[in-house]
């Protein structure tokens, strides 16, 4: 049969032409030096230099150079203490994503991007191959996009979903076109995932939308929004859960063209077929898929079984936000209450600074 996110853009217009990475190997100006990270940690990205950024989810960012671990925060100028996520564009600059804005870090000082008029671009759709996109908040209908100078507020077209959604909620107190996750593709080819309408794809000149009930409500009848975007190396894609595998077909305006194929699922004590919902998914070197849940550990997908990895601190169950693949290969796990997990060739074990 056959066979998580976080992904780095590039952006340079506007910027240093240097070439070389500017982000700095030991940061003494800023920061404090901090023994341990924290308990939450949402996101893992390795740097040009190969040094490691942890986003926590309300105590700012921590630098691990190898040696010492560095925490940054709103005294050090990050614009949020609650880290969403971390790019880096061609020449080293770090943009740490937060609930209230971007903070560019360019190796001596954060700068917080300046956001274009919303009402002058929203509905200007458009992007450059080396354009950053971001979410800011969840009361959005739309992401930002980073032009190498202003980030500019673009608005999603109305999903064919929203009526339907507002017909069964009521009350929400959030927007259900909050986005969950972005990816871009081996094409270039921008995906947002929402909170509450599924996916909308974006390839430069339509904008499609694209829903299934499976792909967002939980067997046990929760809503679970499109939180994992990812294409595998034979170019199919995967949504939420290993159900099925999506083939993208030509063709696409305002609704996804596309063809459904069986994916892989695994028998539970019931003896029943189940296929996990994941919330991060990553490819290794090798072609398999590996997928974090939230609270039922790691399933790697060899293309034949689904292998389960459990998580466990002690005896506690392990909550996951999301896997990483680094420079290296290695896989990590970033998580809601035991820090960061690192794969060790047979399985996940605590790192510790």
């Amino acid at each position: 049969m056959m066979l998580g996110i976080s992904i780095t853009f590039s952006s340079c217009k506007g910027q240093n032409n240097s070439q070389n990475p500017k982000v700095i190997k030991n940061p003494t100006d800023l920061g404090k030096t901090v023994s341990k990270l924290d308990s939450t940690i949402w996101n893992i990205y390795q740097d040009k230099k190969s040094n490691f950024w942890f986003s926590s989810k309300e105590n700012g960012v921590f630098f691990y150079n190898g040696e010492s671990l560095t925490q940054f925060t709103k005294e050090d100028g990050l614009v949020s203490n609650e880290i969403r996520g971390i790019q880096e564009d061609l020449i080293g600059n770090l943009f740490i994503e937060t609930l209230e804005g971007v903070s560019k870090f360019d190796g001596k000082s954060f700068k917080t991007l300046e956001i274009k008029a919303e009402d002058s671009l929203a509905n200007e759709w458009k992007f450059e191959p080396n354009d950053l996109w971001f979410s800011i908040g969840f009361d959005k209908k739309g992401p930002y996009r980073y032009d190498g100078e202003y980030l500019h507020y673009l608005q999603f077209p109305k999903s064919p979903q929203e009526d339907t959604f507002y017909k069964q909620v009521s009350n929400r107190s959030f927007s259900p076109y909050g986005i969950y996750s972005i990816y871009k593709d081996s094409k270039g080819v921008m995906w947002f995932g929402t909170s509450s309408l599924g996916v909308c794809r974006f390839d430069g000149k339509y904008l499609s939308w694209h829903y299934e009930d499976q792909l967002q409500t939980t067997p046990s009848g929760g809503d679970f929004g499109t939180r994992a975007i990812f294409e595998d190396k034979d170019g199919f894609y995967w949504f939420n859960n290993t159900r099925y595998r999506y083939n993208i077909l030509p063709g696409n305006t305002n609704k996804l063209n596309y063809k459904k194929e069986d994916g892989i699922g695994y028998l539970n004590e019931q003896n029943q077929i189940e296929f996990p919902f994941f919330l991060s998914i990553k490819q290794d070197n090798d072609g398999d898929l590996w997928m974090a849940t939230y609270d039922n550990g790691v399933w790697r997908n060899n293309g034949k079984e689904l292998i389960h990895y459990p998580i466990k601190d002690g005896e506690t169950d392990v909550l996951l936000f999301t896997i990483y693949k680094d420079n290296k290969g290695v896989l990590w796990l970033g998580t809601f209450n035991a820090g960061v997990y690192k794969f060790n060739g047979s399985s996940f074990e605590k790192f510790e600074i």
